[in-house]
C-alpha cells in the first residue's frame, strides 16, 4: 500500500483491534502469556512525501523484521551503503530534528525521524526496516498522526519474543545555561512525560503537559500535533539550508500573538504538545521502551539526546527488565 503526502488527516481512525490482546499472541507457557512482546509490522508500506528541511521528494517503505532486530534505516539511493540503527550513539545532529549515521560512514545520514519514531514508540514497535531513497523522512503533515496511520494501515503484528524494558534505577540530569533541562528518574510502573516550554512569540507563550505514555493517549492528546517556527525565523533558517519543505500544510506558523495558518490550530496547547511528542521518539532512540519518568523543560532534541548519553554513560543509572537474552541494541548500550 503508498501513502502519499496528499492524504487526508486521519487521527480519528482507531481501529479497535489495537486496544486488544492480539489473537495470535503466542502461547509459550503461563508465565511467558503475561509478559509484554515484541511487535512489528504486518506487512509493507509505503509513503511518499517532502522532507521538511531538505524540500526534497521522498519515498519511504516501513517493512516487517525479524524479533530483536530493532528499527533499522537504510538509504536505498546509496547501493551498498551500511544500514543504520535508530539508536542514541548514533545521533549526529540535532539542529532543528533529530539525524542519525552510520558510525562507519558518517556522510550516509536520516534527518527528521523523531516523528515516525513517536508513533513507533507508542505503537511499541520493536523490530522494522526502513528502506528510503533520500537524506530525510518525509514530514507529511507535520505530526505523528499519518506515521500512525501508516501503522494502523499495515497491521501489527505479534513476535515470539518478550519485550526488554530499560528501567531507569537512580534520577539523571543535563541541563543548559538557560535553564532548560531533562532528566528521567525511577518510576514504579510505565513510562510517563512532562514537559513545559516558554517562548517570547505571545502565540505560544508558556505551555506544559503531561501524561502517560499509552497508544490512546498518544493519540488523542499528542500524535496530531504538528511542528511549529516563528515567521521572522524562516528566512534565516532556509538561509542555513533547512526548512526548504516548510510550508502551512506540514508546520504552524506564529507571527507574534497570531497563527498565520488558516485553519489555525489543532489544540490551544499543541505546542507544547508537539514537544512532548518529540521527546516521545527521541526517547526511543534507546532501543527499548522505558520504565521511568521523565520530566523536561525547554527541552528540545539536543538535550533529549545528551539525555540518553548520561544515562548510558553508567550501569548504575539503568537496568534492563524483562528479557534475560540481551538483545543487539542493550550490548550497544553498555559499550
Amino acid at each position: 500500500m503508498q501513502i502519499t503526502a496528499e492524504t487526508p488527516f486521519k487521527a480519528s481512525i482507531l481501529p479497535p483491534s489495537l486496544f486488544k490482546t492480539p489473537s495470535d499472541l503466542p502461547a509459550l507457557n503461563q508465565n511467558a502469556s503475561r509478559m509484554p512482546w515484541q511487535h512489528t509490522i504486518k506487512q509493507p508500506i509505503t509513503c511518499v512525501g517532502v522532507g521538511l528541511h531538505t524540500g526534497r521528494q521522498m519515498r519511504m517503505t516501513l517493512s516487517p523484521a525479524p524479533a530483536d532486530h530493532g528499527i533499522v534505516f537504510h538509504r536505498i539511493d546509496l547501493p551498498g551503503s551500511a544500514p543504520i540503527e535508530a539508536r542514541y550513539d548514533n545521533v549526529i545532529c540535532t539542529r532543528l530534528s533529530t539525524v542519525i549515521a552510520n558510525e562507519l560512514a558518517p556522510e550516509v545520514r536520516v534527518a527528521t525521524i523523531e516523528h515516525l519514531m513517536a508513533a513507533l514508540h507508542a505503537n511499541g514497535i520493536s523490530n522494522l526496516r526502513i528502506d528510503i531513497d533520500g537524506p530525510e523522512t518525509p514530514v507529511l503533515d507535520g505530526s505523528a498522526a499519518e506515521f500512525d496511520f501508516l501503522i494502523q494501515c499495515a497491521g501489527v503484528a505479534t513476535q515470539a519474543a518478550p519485550r526488554t524494558v530499560i528501567e531507569i534505577l537512580r534520577r539523571v540530569h543535563v541541563e543548559d545555561p538557560n535553564g532548560a533541562f531533562a532528566e528521567l528518574r525511577p518510576a514504579r510502573s510505565g513510562f510517563a512525560l512532562a514537559i513545559s516550554i516558554d517562548f517570547t512569540a505571545p502565540a505560544i507563550g508558556h505551555q506544559r503537559h503531561a501524561m502517560p505514555l499509552t497508544l490512546q493517549r498518544f493519540r488523542q492528546e499528542v500524535g496530531f500535533c504538528r511542528t511549529f517556527v516563528e515567521r521572522k525565523e524562516i528566512e534565516a533558517l532556509q538561509n542555513m539550508g533547512l526548512a526548504r519543505g516548510g510550508s502551512l500544510h506540514n508546520a504552524i506558523v506564529v507571527e507574534d500573538d497570531h497563527v498565520l495558518n488558516p485553519g489555525g490550530l489543532r489544540h490551544p496547547k499543541e505546542f507544547v504538545r508537539h514537544k512532548l511528542m518529540d521527546a516521545v521518539g527521541d526517547l526511543y532512540l534507546a532501543g527499548h521502551a522505558f520504565k521511568a519518568g521523565f520530566m523536561g523543560h525547554k527541552s528540545g532534541h539536543g538535550l533529549n539526546n545528551r539525555l540518553l548519553r548520561a544515562v548510558f554513560a553508567s550501569s548504575e543509572n539503568w537496568r534492563l527488565v524483562g528479557n534475560e537474552v540481551h538483545s543487539k541494541a542493550a550490548i550497544h548500550a553498555t559499550a
